[in-house]
């Protein structure tokens, strides 16, 4: 395992060789907005539970954070719901696209794992009976947890993929066929296009997801203490999910070459933990086949084979 002193050269180099896949990926078109970024950005940033942060290329860029954020609306809900959250969604992986309505009909509306569309869609139900303004809530727990009052969520996006989220409403109307759906179908919609419109950079995103590398406590950096964001329990369960749901329909192949707890979105970004270590978030808007960013899981894949996070961390 490099030194941290050795960690800002790794990455040069890893940023330089993935470079070199520009091209071999599409931006997400399904969603207008998104069809629109620069496709040839590409940025990593890493935390430690130490206090120690590293980055290059376009670490600092904001973007949108997509399927990303169902990580952290996973979590709100677990906080608040406990093991009654599995009652109304799945812990297994799904094995198909992150969109399908094919298994929410054999398995009378319950969705496989919560970071499927359908699974999102039902802890975002269960937050939106808990919360009046839901947007405010999470915005507020990414805040605290980035260290970063200014985050926001981008209202064009989020028109754009309302617009165009008759899928995600169709799943939900079955869902509540099926009596696991306690709301309004529009209005969960609603706040689910402006959560997944939610931006960060990577540097934000490595800080805000370190609670889950330090065993649930988030790490200030502003001076305020130290805060028991998720229990160890809890943590250690996120993670196991991340790790086997976590990348849409290639959390296998994620898994074998990876090895480590990851959460995927279409605009690109990936973040990874590294228990007791820290984590990884990468950014490159090229997604491959299966909604995955090319030249972040290329960068991943090179980080955890030269400094053994990925055999290191169970």
């Amino acid at each position: 395992m490099p030194k941290p002193h050795d960690l800002p050269a790794l990455l040069a180099d890893i940023h330089r060789e993935a470079s070199d896949l520009f091209g071999q990926g599409r931006v997400a078109s399904y969603i207008p907005a998104l069809a629109e970024v620069n496709p040839h950005q590409f940025g990593i940033a890493i935390a430690t539970i130490d206090g120690q942060t590293h980055s290059v290329g376009d670490a600092h860029t904001p973007f949108s954070l997509q399927s990303i954020t169902k990580l952290f609306t996973f979590v709100l809900a677990l906080k608040l719901e406990g093991d009654a959250l599995w009652q109304r969604v799945g812990r297994e992986p799904s094995g198909a696209a992150f969109n399908s309505i094919v298994q929410l009909e054999t398995e009378n509306g319950v969705p496989r794992n919560p970071f499927i569309n359908a699974g999102a869609l039902v802890i975002t139900d269960i937050l939106t009976t808990r919360y009046a303004h839901l947007d405010y809530a999470l915005l507020g727990a990414l805040r605290r947890l980035a260290d970063e009052p200014g985050l926001h969520w981008n209202p064009r996006v989020a028109r754009s993929e309302r617009d165009t989220a008759h899928r995600n409403m169709a799943m939900a109307y079955f869902m509540k066929s099926h009596g696991n759906f306690r709301n309004e179908p529009e209005a969960v919609l609603d706040n689910y296009c402006r959560q997944c419109a939610t931006e960060m950079s990577c540097a934000q995103l490595a800080q805000a997801t370190l609670f889950l590398a330090n065993n649930g406590r988030d790490l200030s950096r502003s001076g305020q203490p130290d805060e028991q964001f998720l229990g160890p329990d809890e943590t250690r369960r996120v993670n196991a999910l991340l790790l086997t749901c976590g990348a849409y329909d290639a959390a296998g192949d994620f898994a074998y070459r990876i090895g480590l707890p990851v959460k995927t979105g279409v605009g690109g970004g990936i973040v990874a933990v590294v228990p007791e270590v820290g984590t990884v978030a990468v950014w490159a808007p090229e997604l491959d086949a299966k909604g995955n960013s090319v030249l972040g899981a290329f960068a991943l894949e090179r980080l955890v084979a030269a400094t053994g996070w990925g055999h290191t961390s169970f």
